[in-house]
């Protein structure tokens, strides 16, 4: 099978997850020529500055997925079946729903290729060429221990991000941040914790709590753990009570969302669980967001121009996109700043003349 076929195939699987933007067959094809430089690449060599090389994948990919959101284990799951591996999924102990039966959309020379399970089975951590990890700093670290020398090792740590809104007069950006708070719980790195305002800050945090009302109404939370719950509740209760003596923060809640307005421009970590901070616009933003400058994921911004985007190139972030298309991560996003397929193979150079 071709890389052009593995690609037609697996993008028709995909299409079956609508919600979790899936790329088509071009898409992907036109990553693997950016990346690789060659469509055929991966089956044979090909002119290469003078001579000629090509790309060897890895014979078998173990995939480590966490279950903050299934994007990414759609994604590499793609990335490792295009690359013609075969492919060792380890899905987060609850499972990810559908997405663990995907094989079974596939062509059967295609899903013999690819092995899932939600605990990581005898002997697959020494048949693995490369390791593609996603999860908290500690278990990815762990894990690069653990990983044999020699082997390629791709771990996806935390990332935090934020949205950016330099200006909206009618508040049009609202429904989008509320959207992006709200998919996954918040438990993504596409996330966004802060959003930063130009203009009436304040005003915008009251359009956004009723934007983060209407979108619980039709997409209502999953039941929280007591724990949890009673961490939020005490979350709030701090704020509320610093906005009694304190004019420079106020707070709105729901049943399953918290908007706290805060004047203080330092970026603040949410507790996560549509919990999300409006803060004014700094002058001086890359002051605000440089303690999380190294883990920066992305920014959402509005409006979305080049020249927005220009202004915040430089901050850490390996995406900046616009307000309310946070969580549709492309599949040619360079995830933490990397290049998803070329970082998995290796390189044969063939030297056809004498220099």
């Amino acid at each position: 099978m071709t890389t052009e076929e593995r690609a037609e195939y697996l993008a028709a699987a995909a299409a079956g997850y609508p919600e979790l933007c899936p790329p088509s067959a071009s898409e992907m094809m036109e990553v693997l020529r950016l990346e690789l430089g060659d469509e055929r690449m991966l089956e044979e060599f090909r002119p290469y500055a003078g001579g000629l090389t090509r790309a060897l994948a890895p014979a078998t990919i173990l995939h480590i997925v966490s279950g903050n959101t299934p994007h990414a284990a759609l994604q590499t799951m793609l990335r490792g079946l295009l690359l013609g591996s075969h492919n060792l999924v380890k899905f987060p102990a609850r499972g990810l729903g559908d997405l663990e039966r995907f094989g079974e959309r596939l062509p059967r020379e295609l899903s013999a290729k690819l092995e899932c399970a939600r605990e990581i089975q005898p002997g697959w951590k020494e048949r693995a060429d490369a390791w593609v990890v996603f999860g908290d700093d500690e278990t990815v670290e762990t894990l690069r221990r653990e990983c044999p020398a020699g082997r390629i090792f791709d771990g996806h740590g935390q990332r935090v991000s934020y949205a950016v809104v330099f200006e909206d007069a009618t508040f049009e950006s609202c429904a989008g941040a509320a959207r992006d708070v709200s998919l996954f719980e918040q438990q993504g790195c596409m996330s966004p914790h802060v959003v930063y305002v130009g203009g009436d800050a304040r005003a915008y945090a009251q359009c956004l709590a009723r934007e983060m009302e209407a979108f619980y109404t039709a997409h209502p939370a999953p039941k929280l753990p007591l724990a949890t719950r009673a961490a939020l509740a005490q979350k709030r209760d701090a704020f509320e009570f610093e906005a009694l003596s304190n004019s420079g923060v106020q707070l709105w809640k729901g049943s399953g969302w918290t908007v706290v307005f805060e004047e203080n421009p330092v970026f603040r970590l949410s507790p996560l669980d549509r919990f999300v901070f409006v803060k004014p616009l700094p002058e001086d933003l890359g002051a605000a967001v440089f303690g999380i400058r190294a883990i920066t994921g992305g920014i959402g911004i509005f409006p979305a121009t080049p020249d927005h985007a220009a202004r915040l190139s430089q901050l850490g972030a390996s995406r900046i996109c616009e307000i309310g298309q946070m969580q549709k991560t492309p599949f040619s996003w360079h995830s933490e700043s990397r290049r998803n397929l070329a970082d998995l193979v290796q390189w044969v150079d063939y030297e056809a003349g004498v220099c």
